[in-house]
């Protein structure tokens, strides 16, 4: 049997493809939308992509499936399980529980996993040639590494009310069947540490069913249906906004992206004309390359990890942008936008390009702990916490107010414009985003306390 694990760190997700490698065929699960991955690992090990599994309906990244089975006329086996709500509506093989999928001499077992969402699977794989025991797990959103699935994305990314209660005791249900497997079987799921498909993700990779048992909090709880669900709810992250729209365009008909696009470098002409349209510009540099000399009216969203993420708070999927990066960072860029479905990119300029054309650039140096305190002593001065609620309610500076990152456009009447205010995150990465948010929106009283609460607390 071939496996590879092909992880996104932009994301925290992962997809597998397995080979069998007798009969040259592999399989694809939860594959993300830029497939020359995937067509790149076939080729250097001689496999055709012949099935694509896919364990849910994704809500915090665009599936690739359609792209590549447009592109390898691979089979889609996706779930039948759950209400009409929750079911694909474009061509694909129906599958439910206790299903099995052929791929040469490995077989797929489908097992009905709800409580993530309501039509989520897990595939049981057995490799024939070496046992007729099964082996490994591919688990989806329902048990990662020290968590399982939360219930409340139906209800707290796409408004579905009264489904998280529904989710979490599906949830219940699932894990007492989870526990009934052989503790050597491998688990391997759909994220990791960083999605906020969870609260508690592990960083590493796999893990046993045995592990679990010993180790996942929820497997703890499987003798209180009631307590099991109300701590399962409690504290899960903020949902991005953009959740909602990837259970839409995972379940229905939309266009496909079979590669990855080219950009457009920007004249200074095509640069000026974007700006009369008065499109986005997102500069994805550094918080101190950008505190050093920005643009007024950009956003600052730096390529990094948490950049897919950010970018799905802060624009729709109707709005074309532009973006401020190296010409060496943008195929990388345009692949995390295009993973969430944020195809809409007018076009970019350089750094270089950006001090050519803008000439002079304003600046900003972030204040120190001291400067706070000298600040909260005089007193007539707004704090504001842009962590999430569950960090803010761990411990925050006396008096902050919480104003989560994600949100901030619509709590900007919240902000003072008559007193000085600071903003503060975690360790400053959030805060900087959040300067560049106000800013943009006519607040020059703020001032960026970059330290932020780790070094509060320090």
């Amino acid at each position: 049997m071939f496996f590879e694990l092909v992880y996104d760190k932009s994301l925290a997700q992962a997809s597998y493809v397995i080979g069998c490698q007798a009969s040259g065929i592999a399989a694809v699960i939860d594959p993300k939308r830029d497939v020359d991955t995937y067509l790149q690992i076939a080729k250097a090990n001689n496999f055709k992509i012949t099935h694509i599994l896919e364990t849910h309906i994704h809500a915090d990244f665009l599936s690739g499936s359609r792209e590549l089975a447009a592109l390898t006329g691979a089979e889609m086996y996706l779930s039948d399980e759950g209400d009409e709500n929750w079911k694909y509506e474009f061509p694909h093989n129906k599958i439910k529980h206790g299903d099995i999928i052929k791929l040469g001499n490995i077989t797929f077992e489908v097992l009905h996993t709800p409580g993530h969402t309501p039509e989520s699977v897990s595939f049981l794989l057995t490799d024939k040639p070496a046992t007729t025991e099964p082996a490994m797990l591919f688990t989806g959103d329902f048990v990662f590494v020290g968590d399982v699935g939360r219930p409340d994305l139906l209800e707290q990314a796409a408004g579905l009310v009264g489904t998280q209660d529904i989710g979490a005791a599906q949830m219940y249900d699932s894990l007492q069947s989870f526990v009934q497997l052989q503790d050597y079987i491998q688990v391997w799921p759909g994220h990791g540490a960083g999605s906020a498909c969870g609260k508690a993700l592990g960083a590493v990779p796999m893990t046993t069913v045995g592990y679990e048992k010993i180790r996942n909090w929820a497997l703890q709880m499987l003798d209180d249906k009631t307590a099991f669900s109300k701590e399962l709810l409690a504290d899960q992250p903020e949902p991005p906004k953009y959740f909602a729209m990837m259970k839409k365009l995972n379940k229905v008909d939309r266009k496909l992206l079979t590669e990855v696009p080219k950009i457009k470098n920007l004249s200074k002409a095509e640069f000026e004309d974007a700006k009369k349209k008065a499109l986005k510009i997102i500069d994805t540099r550094t918080a101190e390359d950008y505190r050093n000399g920005f643009l007024k009216g950009t956003l600052s969203i730096t390529n990094n990890n948490s950049f897919s993420t950010w970018m799905g708070w802060y624009l729709n999927y109707e709005e074309f942008f532009v973006l401020i990066a190296e010409e060496n960072q943008i195929d990388d860029l345009t692949r995390k936008l295009m993973r969430i479905g944020l195809d809409n990119i007018h076009g970019f300029i350089t750094p270089a390009q950006l001090v050519e054309f803008e000439g002079a650039l304003e600046s900003y140096t972030p204040i120190d702990k001291e400067d706070v305190k000298a600040k909260l002593e005089k007193g007539n001065v707004q704090v504001i916490d842009v962590r999430g609620v569950s960090e803010f309610k761990k411990g925050h500076i006396e008096g902050a107010d919480n104003l989560f990152l994600g949100k901030l456009y619509q709590n900007l009447d919240k902000v003072s414009k008559d007193k000085p205010v600071i903003i503060h995150c975690q360790g400053g990465a959030r805060a900087a985003i959040a300067y560049s948010v106000l800013k943009a929106n006519g607040f020059d009283n703020i001032e960026n306390y970059a330290g932020g609460w780790n070094d509060w607390t320090a």
